[in-house]
């Protein structure tokens, strides 16, 4: 199995055994038919991952192609650096958009912001992103390689506050390492999703800056399974994993971070239970 798939098992496991239920709390997420949308959840969970040693994709589902649209989404918000569904292929972020398409002033548009930064080189002018870049490339020693899209004075514009709000990025003996913060996490929708998307833009920054990739480690604050996911989970968790290595691969020599397209990527050494068919599922808005 997969890093990926342990991480997953152990996870969903955890939750469903000892996870505190919603019930009576007053959540504010729904069903479609309007219903309260609970969960099970636990606090403070932390999975790392080794990329270099292994692209992080769970093999008791298919995620052939879930892993190219978390990739396109993650190109959207860090390098179009849109809020708009509009510059997004998927259709994921729809129910959240108002008449334009807008999501209001969450995700690509926080980090599209300009600040001035101080840095060896004097105060420089640029976003979050660029910094990121910049720092990897001048800097690689600094501990303060940071994003963050939870900007309080903000919240009130945005149609949804972000989920993976935080990033730092750490180089280590010319390896990349990230440890990404995220303040809630849907298991069975979101889990596979967050970890292969920033996996991929590790890949990317790590060829930027001409560094090998090293560890992700994923914090997440409210992990949680909803109600009506538990028996499609407990499908998965009792699954069979495939016991290989995927690898993500970069058709794209490019050092310039947006120049990166979707087309450029594909996994290779990656197969997934051909026995589990969950389908489509429900999912909490």
């Amino acid at each position: 199995m997969t890093q990926a798939d342990k991480n997953f098992i152990e996870t969903c496991k955890e939750i469903i055994e000892h996870g505190y239920s919603s019930e009576g709390t007053g959540v504010r997420t729904r069903w479609q038919d309007g219903t309260e949308a609970n969960y099970f959840s636990i606090v403070g969970v932390t999975n790392k991952y080794d990329v270099e040693k292994e692209f992080p994709m769970i093999t008791l589902r298919n995620n052939t192609k879930t892993v190219m649209n978390s990739i396109d989404e993650l190109l959207w918000i860090w390098q179009k650096k849109s809020n708009n569904i509009h510059d997004l292929h998927s259709h994921i972020w729809d129910q959240w958009a108002n008449e334009d398409g807008s999501l209001g002033k969450t995700y690509g548009y926080q980090l599209g912001k300009k600040y001035k930064f101080k840095t060896k080189d004097g105060i420089k002018e640029m976003d979050q992103v660029d910094y990121v870049l910049y720092l990897l490339t001048h800097d690689q020693a600094s501990r303060r390689i940071m994003t963050n899209m939870f900007n309080h004075e903000e919240l009130k514009d945005m149609n949804l506050e972000p989920c993976a709000y935080g990033t730092q990025w750490l180089v280590k003996n010319g390896k990349l390492h990230l440890i990404l913060n995220q303040r809630s996490q849907d298991m069975l929708a979101a889990n596979g999703w967050n970890t292969m998307q920033y996996a991929a833009l590790m890949h990317m920054f790590a060829q930027c800056a001409g560094l090998k990739v090293g560890t992700l480690t994923h914090n997440i604050g409210d992990c949680h399974i909803y109600d009506r996911h538990i028996p499609l989970v407990k499908q998965l968790i009792e699954a069979k994993p495939m016991d290989v290595t995927p690898r993500l691969i970069i058709k794209n020599p490019t050092k310039n971070f947006y120049e990166f397209k979707v087309e450029d990527f594909e996994v290779e050494g990656y197969d997934y239970n051909k026995e589990v068919k969950i389908g489509k599922f429900p999912v909490a808005i």
